[in-house]
């Protein structure tokens, strides 16, 4: 029986996950969690074989979870699934530890064969991502300065340009209006920009909004 974790913020979609996976005779739902102190909690409370994680979550997000979960040495097999597009999170998810990559927008079927997948101990992508990875091995190092940015600093680069301003941002993301401002001067110093203009006009070059 494949042990699992889900993590998301929202309760109806860690239902629809849940409903979907409890098809499956050979998958058991163990713990959900809907932060990063709850899956700890989960995690230590409960036996897991595979964590099904969103990105976007309030406090410490997606990669933060898998940068931590890489540290400790963590055997968990990790599948990210997300509402960000492959091309904006995909590889950089596989980078961070991830075991697999699935867009919510996806087929739910391919869900239980995702999670069987990374069971076996095998990445799994979409051949959409799978094509990524292949440019990604063919482009120039260095090409895309924005591969540099923290996960918070991409998601405040993709608000900022959507034309949100920083108390919104920081509402979004339950951060102080401060912090959002010093990962706003990181994004600037990390793009060679010098103001939201060009932050703007970066994001919509470089297909991130």
């Amino acid at each position: 029986m494949i042990k699992v974790i889900l993590c998301d913020d929202h309760a109806m979609v860690r239902r629809g996950i849940r409903d979907t996976v409890s098809e499956a005779v050979d998958i058991q739902v163990v713990g959900e969690a809907a932060s990063y102190p709850e899956l700890r909690e989960q995690m230590r409370n409960n036996t897991c074989d595979v964590l099904v994680l969103d990105l976007n979550m309030p406090g410490r997000g997606g990669l933060e979870v898998l940068a931590a979960l890489k540290e400790e040495g963590s055997s968990v097999k990790t599948l990210v699934v997300s509402m960000y597009p492959e091309d904006q999170y995909a590889i950089r998810c596989l980078r961070a530890g991830a075991t697999g990559y699935l867009n919510k927008a996806g087929d739910p079927a391919e869900l239980v064969t995702a999670i069987r997948t990374v069971m076996q101990g095998r990445k799994f992508v979409t051949p959409e991502v799978a094509q990524m990875l292949v440019d990604n091995l063919n482009a120039p190092e260095g090409e895309d300065l924005h591969a540099t940015l923290s996960e918070r600093e991409l998601q405040t680069l993709q608000k900022i340009a959507s034309g949100k301003k920083l108390s919104e941002i920081a509402e979004e993301l339950m951060l102080s209006p401060k912090t959002v401002s010093v990962y706003r001067a990181r994004v600037l110093d990390k793009l060679h920009l010098s103001n939201n203009a060009e932050l703007t006009v970066y994001a919509i070059r470089n297909d991130l909004v």
